[in-house]
């Protein structure tokens, strides 16, 4: 299957100016990753303006003739920044490693495709989030759990494709900041438990060796009880020193065989995934274990929260699944190997369009911690809908923990800042497959572009993100950026809108969670419920309730136990309410419910006609594909809004004070 280059297609730009006066390269480019940077840029210059400078040799020492681009070293600055700017007609690029002056050539590209002008340019970038990784949910089988772009173009029939793709892929990642990926899923299981092991090898360390040469790390989801699967061992007690052992032995062999391999990914003891529970055992105890394994190569054990028990009893008001990761964690803080990290959820749920954020942000203090966030939209309209989603991640970097009198934010704990803490950082579900387009509809691609940037520098904020992806993508034409932005940052509030209400979440068809189904998890085991009877709505997670809002620090906890405090957007994840209560806006909660779904779907029709006329302006293949899943959301959101009020309409007995039809 063909695919694109994304925001990498050099668009020929005849008004480049001052950029064609650029004749010549200054570098050593026999390093691989010099020589990527290299080629992007000769790429970029002979597709924008139609003229490839000359490659010279190494001049950082020299100086070099007026027109040129040079490479400086510039052992001061941080391993992964870079410092651009102009001197006597030039433009140089000084960095302190190759990783940096690669992140310099995609800065200098960036600023190449937005016009920006050579004179008096001075940009000093370094990655503020230490580690900024994707995470694929992959199948060996070529399958993606929650994958809405085609299938995995990693593996296919149990085995790993070493394609061009790969190649293009990893300029993607590079171009934003990414310097991780994890390839398989986290629910490891079937031929993927075999990845450690030599039938893999040799492809890996081929995927890895491509991954490197654009300052990326190969990471693999772990089997957690491999030495039983594998059918080397009958146990996988992490306290058992034959398991150590093992476990010893086979980094030995993975970190030998991958070189550039940067460790490994674990979901145990959640959702039927194996773990040290099974031998009565906390988390640290296998998280640990592995740790002091891949330790001596430099490896990382990334440990998931997201553990709970995932057959409640729906009849069971106290038991919350909310709770469960910070229950599980809390008392663990300080007992894990300095090469582990906990990777926490943004939300104690699974990635609603609306959650709090995770009370173990600002609850561990000696702990490594990494943000996990979700640009596959599982939840948020599975790249059928369009949901630019950097708007919400904003939100949850901004949010107060009050962990320290300063720098308490999630961003600063995921960049270190608060705790003094190096191995930390941002992860994202990945969206991509084999789709041409990468991410089934066009517009998700933002989602992907704008995690890596933001990973990189949280300072930018949303709409410039969207911003510069639409130029990048579709060109500088007015109309087609105005109209796209528009579209991006309505989209997540429109989404919200024709969803569910108010911070409650789930009211989804269960198992493909798509499509509204307001009882579909209401009475089953998964422990995601809204509670809603012929009174009111909301769960009770006030110190009336499971307790759940007195887990966050003061003046959340008293915040958020408290109705009348607590922000609307939320106030049915933490409280059971009245269907007459009156919000800030001065609704009642039925009528919020009521004027916001009809008004989601108007958003959406707008979105809808604003998007038509941008036929003729847009490639068409593109333009095509989007119109076709425009013109679907237009109908499910009508879906949702029906479906939605007329349960509540039906439950309440309260009509809509406007009059409108429900059914």
């Amino acid at each position: 299957m063909g695919f694109e280059q994304a925001w990498l297609s050099y668009r020929m730009n005849v008004e480049a100016g001052e950029w064609k006066g650029i004749s010549k390269i200054y570098a050593d480019s026999r390093n691989p990753i010099m020589k990527n940077a290299v080629s992007e840029l000769q790429k970029a210059f002979r597709e924008m303006m139609g003229i490839e400078p000359v490659l010279c040799s190494d001049s950082r020492e020299v100086k070099a003739d007026t027109g040129s681009i040079c490479f400086k070293l510039d052992r001061e600055r941080k391993a992964e920044g870079y410092h651009i700017y102009e001197e006597d007609g030039n433009v140089v690029i000084a960095a302190s490693s190759e990783c940096g002056w690669l992140y310099g050539v995609f800065e200098l590209i960036r600023q190449m495709q937005m016009e920006s002008s050579i004179k008096g340019m001075n940009i000093e970038r370094e990655p503020v989030m230490p580690l900024r990784m994707l995470n694929h949910w992959d199948n060996m089988d070529g399958s993606i759990e929650r994958g809405y772009s085609g299938n995995s173009f990693f593996f296919d029939k149990d085995e790993i494709l070493v394609e061009e793709r790969i190649v293009t892929y990893a300029r993607l990642l590079a171009s934003v900041g990414i310097n991780g990926t994890v390839i398989n899923n986290v629910n490891v299981k079937d031929a993927a438990t075999w990845l450690i092991t030599d039938r893999y090898f040799e492809k890996l360390s081929q995927l890895s060796e491509i991954f490197a040469d654009y300052g990326i790390k190969l990471f693999l989801s772990l089997n957690y009880a491999a030495p039983v699967e594998l059918g080397e061992l009958d146990s996988a007690d992490p306290l058992s020193e034959e398991v150590r052992a093992w476990w010893k032995e086979r980094m030995k062999l993975v970190f030998t065989q991958i070189p550039n391999l940067g460790g490994f990914l674990i979901k145990a003891d959640s959702e039927g995934r194996p773990g040290p529970f099974t031998y009565g055992r906390t988390h640290a105890d296998g998280a640990n274990m592995l740790a002091e394994a891949a330790e001596p190569y430099g490896g990382l054990i990334i440990w998931r929260c997201f553990v709970y028990n995932c057959k409640q009893d729906w009849r069971d008001y106290k038991t919350d699944r909310a709770r469960s990761g910070y229950d599980n964690f809390i008392e663990l803080d300080g007992t894990f190997r300095d090469n582990v990290i906990l990777q926490i959820k943004n939300g104690p749920m699974d990635f609603q369009v609306r959650e709090p954020v995770h009370p173990l942000f600002g609850a561990l203090k000696a702990t490594n911690q990494m943000l996990e966030v979700q640009i596959a939209q599982e939840y948020t309209g599975q790249q059928r809908h369009v949901c630019y989603l950097i708007p919400m991640f904003k939100e949850i970097l901004s949010f107060h923990t009050y962990a320290a009198e300063v720098n308490d934010t999630v961003e600063d704990i995921v960049s270190g800042k608060t705790f003094k803490q190096t191995k930390c950082g941002m992860a994202a579900v990945a969206n991509t497959g084999n789709d041409e387009n990468w991410t089934g509809h066009d517009l998700a691609a933002a989602n992907l572009y704008g995690f890596g940037r933001l990973a990189f520098d949280p300072s930018v904020t949303a709409e410039e993100l969207a911003g510069e992806w639409i130029i990048r993508t579709f060109g500088k034409d007015k109309e087609v950026r105005e109209t796209l932005l528009f579209i991006l940052m309505n989209s997540w509030r429109a989404y919200e809108m024709y969803n569910a209400p108010l911070g409650i979440g789930w009211m989804v068809n269960p198992s493909y969670h798509y499509g509204p189904s307001v009882d579909g998890y209401e009475y089953d085991r998964w422990g995601t419920y809204h509670r809603a009877d012929h009174i009111g709505i909301g769960v009770d997670r006030s110190h009336h309730g499971t307790g759940y809002a007195g887990l966050y620090r003061e003046p959340n906890a008293s915040m958020y136990d408290n109705p009348e405090s607590c922000p609307d957007e939320l106030l049915l994840f933490f409280h059971h309410m009245p269907y007459d209560h009156r919000l800030r806006s001065g609704k009642t909660v039925i009528q919020h419910i009521y004027d916001t779904h009809f008004e989601g779907v108007e958003l959406v029709d707008e979105m809808v006609k604003r998007f038509e006329g941008l036929e003729g302006k847009l490639p068409d293949k593109a333009y095509r594909r989007m119109l076709e899943r425009f013109h679907h959301q237009k109908e499910h959101s009508r879906e949702w809004r029906d479906q939605i009020n007329s349960y509540f309409y039906r439950k309440s007995g309260i009509a809509d004070e406007k009059g409108r039809k429900i059914y």
